[in-house]
């Protein structure tokens, strides 16, 4: 069923897999630093409902991309990056997102904690039911991506309503489980004193929020969207300067004890 140009999200999982044993992947990093604690190997999965302006990954979109890997052999991918992690890294599932493969990357996230490795989840909030609960009840970290506090912000933004990520959150808090807020702040599009505060005082008496990472906007993945004959549609849009970083981390330690920008 398409609503809105995009494929309703329960529906996705059953089109987006290959057999129960395939995860529909993008690519992998093998030491990535910025997607969690540690050195982690980073699995970016394709497809993505989510239509935000500034995606730097605008290829991870289509849900009928990338490419199928089995279980097995990510797990002894990580099982042979292993001495890397130590014992703060792990693996990371990012995307695209994930929780369109919710039921693939539990039996992922099973069989790595089988051998000691921590995982951790990059998610949009696209959706919350059973399978995306059972997922994130095997999830050591949740890192879950708050485009805009502002339900009509969040529409220009990514086309869809940010609905669902507020209840991502809200399962997430229930459990008792970390989870880091990631903000990615674009200049005139999600630096508005209002909705910052709005967020703020959303969040402020969660137990489970160990960070908050301010993600500055930029434009490397512009030739991405050429090649893929896509409009960029924030060409005049600058990265935020040092005074729009600061104003914005002032703001999030009003509410937050552990701010920082990445």
């Amino acid at each position: 069923m398409i609503k809105d140009g995009l494929l309703v999200a329960q529906e996705v999982e059953q089109l987006n897999t290959g057999s129960s044993q395939q995860l529909r992947v993008h690519s992998i990093e093998s030491f990535g630093t910025h997607d969690g604690p540690g050195i982690r190997m980073v699995v970016f999965v394709q497809g993505c409902q989510f239509r935000c302006l500034y995606c730097a990954n605008p290829d991870t979109m289509d849900v009928k991309g990338g490419h199928f890997l089995e279980i097995e052999e990510l797990v002894s991918r990580a099982i042979k990056q292993k001495p890397y992690f130590r014992k703060k890294g792990g693996v990371t599932v990012s995307g695209g997102e994930p929780l369109l493969q919710r039921s693939i990357i539990k039996k992922l996230f099973d069989r790595l904690h089988e051998e000691n490795i921590n995982t951790v989840l990059d998610s949009n909030g696209r959706l919350i039911d059973k399978p995306a609960k059972d997922l994130l009840d095997v999830t050591d970290l949740l890192m879950l991506d708050v485009k805009h506090f502002n339900n009509e912000w969040h529409k220009k933004l990514t086309r869809v309503s940010n609905t669902s990520t507020f209840k991502v959150a809200e399962y997430r808090e229930s459990t008792g489980k970390p989870m880091w807020l990631r903000y990615v702040l674009v200049p005139g599009w999600s630096d508005q004193e209002e909705h910052l505060h709005g967020l703020g005082q959303h969040f402020k008496n969660y137990k489970t929020i160990e960070r908050v990472e301010i993600l500055p906007y930029h434009q490397l993945g512009v030739h991405k969207w050429e090649a893929l004959g896509m409009e960029y549609k924030l060409k005049d849009v600058n990265p935020p300067d040092t005074q729009i970083l600061e104003k914005t981390a002032a703001i999030f330690r009003n509410y937050f004890q552990d701010v920082r920008v990445n």
